[in-house]
């Protein structure tokens, strides 16, 4: 849930619809699923390897957790006021920008930021942080997404035709809440390990 709160594939589809508006059904299969191919991948490898990412660079998880809860934290105050968050989300200009330049755009803007942004990434690693088997689950979980998104934006269209613009706006909201909550978790997390490690 924290995975689909954050990726919110259902609200992501339109970004996805304006990607593709000018291609043929093939070619968006297609970047539907290097979209979400380059999401998983990168999502794995930070899982994977976050320990030696975060030992390269000295960083505690009692550092990640406290700017992931603030980070995911945010993303979810946006997306309670119906906004995307320009944290993940990528700006009408960048978007317009990548269709003129013709440049693929499965790894960016979809596959990054829009599935996998630095919310999703530190997400991710908070997850897979307490041993082998909470990595494994954390990455088959976030699999299983990866596959409801890509069936996501294929039905795109029909799920903007049967949903409706004001029941995406709620189900953003909704996410919101969710992440909002998840973020304060992950604050209350690194402020007790916070405490622990460095005690007054």
């Amino acid at each position: 849930m924290g995975f689909f709160a954050i990726m919110n594939p259902i609200s992501g589809v339109s970004i996805f619809l304006t990607l593709t508006n000018n291609e043929d059904t093939q070619t968006a299969k297609k970047i539907a699923f290097q979209s979400v191919l380059t999401a998983f991948i990168i999502v794995v490898i930070f899982s994977v390897a976050g320990h030696l990412i975060l030992k390269v660079f000295n960083i505690s998880f009692t550092a990640l957790r406290l700017t992931g809860g603030i980070l995911v934290g945010f993303i979810g105050y946006d997306m309670l006021h119906g906004k995307h968050s320009s944290v993940h989300r990528p700006s009408e200009e960048t978007i317009e920008q990548t269709m003129e330049e013709e440049a693929s755009v499965a790894f960016a803007p979809l596959g990054t930021p829009l599935l996998a942004g630095p919310g999703v990434i530190i997400t991710a690693m908070n997850f897979a942080s307490s041993g082998i088997y909470s990595l494994i689950i954390t990455i088959v979980n976030f699999g299983l997404l990866c596959i409801i998104t890509y069936y996501s934006f294929l039905s795109g269209k029909k799920i903007k035709e049967l949903v409706g613009i004001s029941t995406l706006k709620v189900i953003t909201r909704m996410m919101g809440l969710i992440l909002a909550v998840i973020g304060m978790q992950m604050l209350i997390e690194g402020i007790y390990s916070a405490i622990k490690e460095f005690p007054f």
